[in-house]
């Protein structure tokens, strides 16, 4: 006996094809900006971190990819999903307002190379978030809303926004050494960035500022808070406290510097703990955070989460004889 509903019911398979397609066509396009990014995060510091973040999110996308992307269409063809063709052509737009902001800074405007670069990488991740909302449906792409919002990190910050932050991280790198060496009882006085123990001048350059392992720092605790955590307040907690313990990773570095050099031996500051050392500190800073998550985990609701991916419960009314 027929059903009254939902008897005819059907899936239909992604885009693959036609997604493939839109990211051979960016790369035909941006391909001078994106070779461009990634020889600036192979030779500058402060730009690292954005050899990371296509594969995280790449494979962020691909694990939510095992849950059901499938939109439901019934026997008429038309989706259960409200606003499937309001989503294309929002996409769609979006892919020609890509292309348009790229052709417009890269020849008509007259911008420094590191905003037209900024620009015309916003405009090709811009891309790769349309190309994806237009090929997997909204669902998809609300599932997947973190790791594509995620790539906005492989846009490099032009100069005039990059010398503000890496003067923050001196100011508060030379603040937060000054704490540590009161707080262990040293005597010290702070001037800008010079930083007086007895014996010692500190300067805290901008090349000492840490800008790498701070970004890597942030990158890094986005993602683990977004596995770890379920609630967004908790989330933006995490990654809150990231910014102020990258301070203070720094200070604490300088601070252990200071003290080696002054009690240990001189040679400590120009050896591999100056040097190189930025990664020990970066893990002493990625332990706290996972002790704060590991906190904020504990008080998080134990009734198990709902999976927005899973099937609502269905009555299935039978229709008389």
């Amino acid at each position: 006996m027929p059903t009254n509903i939902d008897q005819n019911v059907r899936t239909i398979s992604w885009s693959p094809p036609v997604f493939i397609a839109l990211m051979a066509i960016s790369l035909a396009i941006w391909w001078a900006p994106l070779t461009s990014t990634f020889a600036l995060a192979l030779n500058e510091e402060q730009y690292t971190h954005i050899l990371l973040i296509l594969p995280i999110s790449a494979t962020l996308i691909f694990l939510d990819s095992k849950a059901d992307w499938k939109l439901d269409r019934r026997s008429d063809g038309k989706s259960s999903e409200p606003g499937v063709g309001a989503s294309t052509t929002l996409a769609s737009a979006f892919l020609v307002v890509a292309v348009f902001v790229n052709a417009i800074v890269r020849w008509k405007l007259h911008l420094s190379w590191d905003v037209q670069l900024a620009t015309t990488m916003l405009a090709l991740v811009l891309w790769w978030i349309a190309a994806f909302l237009l090929c997997f449906g909204l669902r998809a792409f609300r599932l997947s809303l973190f790791p594509l919002c995620f790539l906005l990190w492989m846009v490099p910050l032009p100069g005039f926004v990059v010398s503000p932050i890496v003067g923050f991280l001196q100011q508060g790198s030379a603040a937060s050494a000054h704490l540590f060496f009161a707080a262990a009882g040293v005597p010290v006085a702070q001037r800008g960035m010079l930083v007086h123990i007895p014996g010692l001048t500190l300067e805290v350059a901008p090349e000492c500022s840490s800008i790498r392992s701070s970004a890597m720092l942030l990158v890094t605790t986005m993602v683990v808070a977004h596995l770890l955590l379920r609630s967004t307040w908790r989330r933006v907690l995490v990654v809150a406290a990231a910014i102020p313990l990258s301070v203070a990773k720094n200070g604490l570095r300088i601070f252990t510097l200071g003290v080696l050099a002054t009690r240990v031996d001189p040679s400590f500051l120009s050896g591999r703990l100056h040097r190189q050392g930025g990664g020990i500190f970066l893990l002493i800073a990625l332990g706290a955070i996972f002790l704060l998550i590991w906190i904020l985990r504990r008080g998080e609701a134990e009734k198990p989460k709902l999976d927005p991916r899973a099937p609502l419960p269905e009555k299935i009314y039978r229709a008389n004889a």
